[in-house]
């Protein structure tokens, strides 16, 4: 019996096909009817999948407006990018507490910055539904900590250190917290009344309402040179106008938040500052790779540093434009950006 080498596959565009020569079918005359349909049909069944036409649904997309500056012009960027594509966009002020049952939920689809230090806890709890999905990491590093302007080093010295911060405590008291220092923090839920208590910091923390409001206060205090200490992070506009640090606190670790005897006070967790170089994340609902394919990837495409960052929140902040005419701003200057993202899969 002679045996004869079957039709191998060949790779062409990342699909297999199945090469078969006249002479090798002339070989199979032999071969019942029913064998040689399978083999006929069997290109067909390896052709590639017909790609749906763009925008692949109807549907608007939803994206999540928080409320600090850089998040609401990246997400008008991107709203407009996707409006470039033909899809409908829609726009949706949410806390960031709320934001995240709506994602699950699929009321809203994307939130395009997830900072680590104040919502790593959240995004993890909210995964673990299967829900809400990681769409990339954005190529900022970030940071959220106590911060002061410079000109304080020069009353308080052995600033940055966080045990030179709580034995300058008085000096950075209000007419309502004296003898305490005062503590500004962001409008956003973190542990520092748990951290003013584990660190023994003789400080008041009164919460700002908004971030603007943190601001306000820096630029009173700053113009009279008073020391003032405050909720601030990086990417911000704030650095490039207001030379200062972030105080340093002992290094952080995940154990710091839940057993009170790794770190330096054993009886009490949150003895430790936030993370250095924390990431910096975009979010989507579960279902937004299969409804809107290529909106997901221009999403995973997008990316910004921390300069980026920077420039689209000061076009707000310092220059007062609106987040929208910022976007705007932005979208025009930067045109070979972000007409690449998606570039490879919105064909």
């Amino acid at each position: 019996m002679q045996i004869y080498q079957a039709p191998h596959p060949v790779s062409r565009n990342g699909q297999r096909y199945l090469c078969i020569s006249f002479a090798w079918f002339k070989r199979l005359r032999p071969v019942p009817g029913v064998v040689l349909l399978a083999l006929l049909m069997f290109p067909l069944l390896q052709a590639p999948p017909v790609q749906a036409s763009v925008p692949e649904s109807p549907e608007p997309l939803r994206l999540i407006l928080n409320d600090w500056t850089s998040q609401l012009v990246m997400t008008r960027i991107l709203g407009e990018v996707y409006k470039s594509h033909g899809y409908k966009v829609e726009y949706k002020l949410v806390s960031t507490k709320d934001q995240w049952a709506r994602l699950h939920r699929g009321l809203e689809h994307v939130q395009v910055e997830v900072w680590e230090g104040t919502m790593a806890h959240d995004l993890e709890k909210i995964k673990i539904h299967g829900q809400v999905i990681e769409a990339g990491d954005h190529s900022a590093k970030t940071r959220e900590e106590w911060w002061y302007p410079e000109y304080a080093e020069e009353l308080c010295p052995g600033l940055p250190d966080w045990t030179a911060l709580r034995d300058c405590a008085s000096l950075f008291a209000s007419r309502d917290t004296k003898p305490k220092g005062r503590y500004i923090a962001g409008p956003w839920e973190k542990p520092e009344h748990a951290r003013i208590r584990a660190l023994n910091m003789d400080f008041v923390l009164t919460p700002a309402k908004t971030a603007d409001e943190l601001w306000v206060e820096l630029a009173r205090a700053s113009k009279i040179k008073q020391p003032i200490v405050l909720f601030n992070w990086s990417p911000n506009w704030i650095e490039s106008r207001y030379p200062g640090k972030f105080v340093e606190f002992p290094d952080y670790a995940p154990q710091c938040e839940t057993d009170p005897s790794w770190g330096i006070n054993p009886e009490r967790p949150y003895d430790c500052g936030n993370p250095k170089d924390g990431w910096l994340k975009k979010i989507a609902w579960h279902k937004m790779p299969m409804t809107w394919p290529c909106a997901y990837a221009i999403l995973q495409d997008m990316d910004f540093n921390n300069a980026m960052i920077s420039e689209v929140a000061a076009l707000v902040d310092a220059d007062g434009l609106t987040d929208k005419q910022a976007a705007e701003k932005w979208l025009g200057e930067n045109r070979a950006v972000w007409q690449s993202w998606g570039e490879t899969s919105c064909e």
